[in-house]
């Protein structure tokens, strides 16, 4: 992270919503995950799951990302071309959809249900003494999809050090210190947490982050009203 942080300039107040979104139903979710599963090799799309996380740290950036900046990413993690005659259209519009469900509930401090779904019991593999079983594999590919944001935009990593720990801890507890490399302040926050008590509790911690990293970076100029839905519903199984 930078020596330097700049400061992300508060937001106006929220106004009145004048639609209310439709969020996405499972019918859709598997229809994108079907849309998903169409492109073409050598392309590496998202998961719907690594979709979701993603377009949660596209969202927490200080400046908005275009649409024509991250979608390209969603068929393709490195953000390479589709092909010529591939149409994507659907796919984009329901990612398109979900992005702004998600920028409704950032943007006034609401819970969400993040895309993370229950492992079967057949899917999970042995966890380790300190871990929940499969609670951690089933949060990676969420994880795994907010720091894919990150490393193609940055700006949300340059800001205050300091008030980005918790909240990043709280998401990073989830990868191997491996991948933390250089990050020591960052691995001594992980080890103080204590490990979720079980999936539920780990996707209220990426909720929890989430809307902790929005007051950094999306900081607003007066408090959104308290939200009536307080967690998120549990996970979901596929």
């Amino acid at each position: 992270m930078a020596s330097m942080p700049s400061t992300p300039r508060p937001r106006p107040p929220i106004p009145a919503r004048r639609a209310v979104l439709q969020p996405l139903g499972e019918a859709e979710l598997d229809e994108l995950q079907a849309c998903l599963d169409r492109v073409p090799a050598p392309l590496e799309p998202l998961d719907v799951s690594m979709l979701d996380g993603f377009l949660c740290g596209v969202l927490l950036q200080p400046q908005r990302i275009p649409d024509s900046r991250w979608l390209p990413h969603v068929t393709d993690v490195d953000g390479r071309p589709l092909p010529a005659g591939f149409d994507a259209s659907r796919l984009q519009s329901l990612a398109m959809r979900r992005h702004a469900e998600l920028d409704d509930a950032i943007a006034r401090r609401q819970w969400f249900d993040p895309w993370v779904f229950e492992l079967e019991d057949d899917d999970a593999p042995a966890a380790d003494e300190d871990e929940v079983p499969g609670a951690i594999d089933a949060v990676y590919p969420w994880v795994a999809g907010f720091a894919t944001a990150q490393e193609f935009f940055p700006a949300l990593m340059r800001l205050d050090a300091q008030a980005l720990t918790e909240p990043l801890a709280l998401l990073y507890r989830h990868i191997g210190p491996e991948d933390l490399k250089d990050a020591d302040e960052l691995l001594e926050e992980i080890d103080s947490l204590e490990p979720p008590a079980d999936l539920t509790e780990a996707v209220e911690g990426l909720v929890r982050a989430t809307l902790l990293l929005a007051d950094v970076s999306r900081p607003l100029v007066s408090p959104p009203r308290p939200s009536a839905n307080a967690r998120p519903h549990p996970p979901r199984r596929r």
